[in-house]
């Protein structure tokens, strides 16, 4: 048994019919654009890991807006 009961054969099999059906050269193709999507999500991850990220200011202007709205209704009644 295998990979969740697919033996090493029905992966050779299914591998042989996807090789037919692509070809090798586009499977080339697609490995190497993955290969380069991988590393370029990678990057990303650890530029944002390096660089400061600060909560945007906007939500604190809106909570001294939702605070003064509050002060407002309290004064009114």
């Amino acid at each position: 048994m295998g990979l969740g009961g697919i033996s090493i054969w029905q992966l050779l099999i299914i591998l042989a019919i996807v090789i037919m059906l692509f070809g090798t050269k586009r499977l080339r193709n697609l490995g190497s654009d993955l290969g380069t999507a991988v590393k370029g999500f990678r990057k990303s991850i650890q530029d944002d890991d390096n660089g400061s990220v600060e909560p945007p200011a906007a939500s604190d202007t809106e909570a001294k807006d939702k605070d003064q709205t509050r002060q407002d209704d309290s004064k009114e009644k």
